[in-house]
């Protein structure tokens, strides 16, 4: 088939020149990303059914090429189901940091047409191209130059789909993707561009569950009243919506499915929140342990904050417990903090305040709050329960750190750069193979089988903890 047809516009305007309301918002969507650059960096892998994740019990379904894909086997499904459903699939356990530089060359290839770029993690970003349709044509023409482009410089396919909106444009790249089939993916339209006038009719006959908001939670609502696509959701009086789901989510929700969404492409979007999680090959219930973990997991948050410049407020644990229950605490300090120190000590304080009937399957640490570095401080005030007295003298004793480490961490910080990571860390980072910090690490979702490595476990190999979502930055 040829790569003009396969990238034929959905309901695109023959009218020449650029008409009021053209569809210039893009979606670029890298087509199984992950498995992609895994098959690119070995050929070896071409036309096999690859799945990159954790490869242990407790792993979990990152990204699978098209070839895995027809067997069933889907991104966050559970590796022992994926093996299931696909005995002879080639498990990888994936190398996080070449995939953040490939996205990053994504990102150069896109800014290329238009600075207007809003990345959304390392594979998707939408591009406002308003300014660039005179110079490029139109947003057919430039979703196709797009997909040559990353083609020729990273060796990779991309669908993306254009539309007056984000949510459209999303919705079709989505439309424009390949299909799964076991000797290999079936090539889809590639470009797909919804035209105003048929955005009801591209959008409608859609599940309601692809719209933006719809969780699990809210489909079963929607499904209680009848509702099954979003076509039924257009069909809904408002107030129906507002009584069932909520003033501000339902009125929200019937703009949607009216195909009005006014949110812009907003590059440089600032983040929000770091975090560091881990996934343990077995449930751990000694403190101790857990505190270790802790401490190890908000060197990591420090470090990534250091990196771009920002220090954070709200120190937030979270802990999944064997039931797979979660529990989520956080508090917040009246400076900004970026050491791992002064960030363990709130933590720990957290995690000491936290009941823990069973085990801990997973334990997480992150920051919020974000400000830069430079900001002021603000004060805070403390409730008078026990627990708030608790965590207050964790917030104190984190103040304190944060001023008496801060030349202590610059250094730190100075013989990393020149000597590595390993070069220098805290007791907490020590384990039997030597200092390990935490930070994007080459496998984060979940253990893998040969997964044997123990670290900071008072000495004895007991969690063999591998990182699930590490270091990780969400601006969304």
């Amino acid at each position: 088939m040829a790569e003009r047809e396969r990238t034929r516009p959905f309901g695109v305007s023959a009218t020449p020149g650029v008409p009021r309301g053209e569809p210039s918002i893009l979606h670029v969507d890298m087509d199984a990303f992950f498995a992609a650059v895994e098959v690119h960096d070995d050929p070896s892998l071409a036309g096999k059914p690859v799945i990159v994740g954790g490869s242990g019990a407790r792993g979990v379904v990152a990204s699978c090429t098209y070839e895995a894909r027809a067997y069933g086997v889907h991104s966050a499904m559970a590796s022992v189901r994926a093996r299931q459903l696909c005995p002879h699939a080639v498990f990888v356990d994936g190398h996080y940091k070449r995939y953040a530089e490939v996205s990053a060359q994504l990102r150069d290839a896109l800014r290329s047409f238009t600075p207007l770029v809003e990345p959304v993690g390392l594979d998707e970003a939408f591009l406002d191209v308003r300014g660039a349709l005179h110079l490029f044509g139109s947003p057919h023409e430039i979703g196709s130059a797009i997909r040559r482009r990353v083609r020729d410089e990273l060796g990779l396919d991309c669908s993306v789909g254009a539309g007056r909106s984000k949510m459209i444009a999303k919705l079709a790249s989505r439309a424009a993707k390949p299909r799964a089939q076991t000797q290999g993916k079936l090539p889809g339209e590639g470009v797909v561009v919804v035209a105003p006038e048929e955005e009801l009719s591209f959008l409608h006959p859609k599940s309601v569950a692809q719209l933006w908001g719809v969780g699990p939670a809210t489909a079963k609502r929607l499904t209680d009243l009848g509702v099954r696509t979003v076509g039924d959701l257009a069909g809904l009086p408002e107030a129906v919506l507002v009584r069932a789901l909520g003033k501000a989510h339902g009125r929200h929700l019937a703009a949607l499915a009216r195909g009005d969404d006014t949110e812009p492409v907003v590059p440089d979007r600032p983040t929000k929140s770091v975090g560091h999680e881990e996934t343990f090959r077995e449930d751990i219930a000694d403190r101790k342990i857990l505190q270790r973990h802790a401490l190890r997991m908000a060197e990591s948050v420090a470090g990534h904050l250091r990196a771009i410049g920002r220090t954070g407020r709200t120190v937030t644990i979270k802990v999944k417990l064997g039931d797979f229950s979660v529990v989520t605490r956080s508090h917040t300090v009246g400076t900004g903090l970026d050491t791992g120190s002064a960030i363990g000590a709130v933590a720990t304080a957290l995690l000491d305040a936290t009941e823990l009937p069973s085990g801990v399957r997973l334990l997480g640490v992150s920051m919020s709050g974000l400000q830069r570095a430079s900001a002021g401080q603000q004060l805070s005030f403390v409730l008078g329960s026990p627990v708030a007295g608790e965590l207050a003298g964790g917030a104190a004793d984190a103040v304190r750190r944060q001023e008496h480490w801060r030349e202590v961490t610059a250094a730190i910080d100075a013989i990393r750069r020149r000597y590595g990571t390993a070069a220098v860390g805290t007791a907490s980072m020590v384990g039997p193979d030597g200092i390990v910090v935490p930070a994007r690490r080459d496998a984060p979702w979940g253990p893998s089988r040969d997964d044997v490595s123990s670290r900071a476990t008072s000495g004895r190999a007991t969690s063999r903890a591998t990182s699930r979502a590490t270091s990780r930055a969400t601006s969304r």
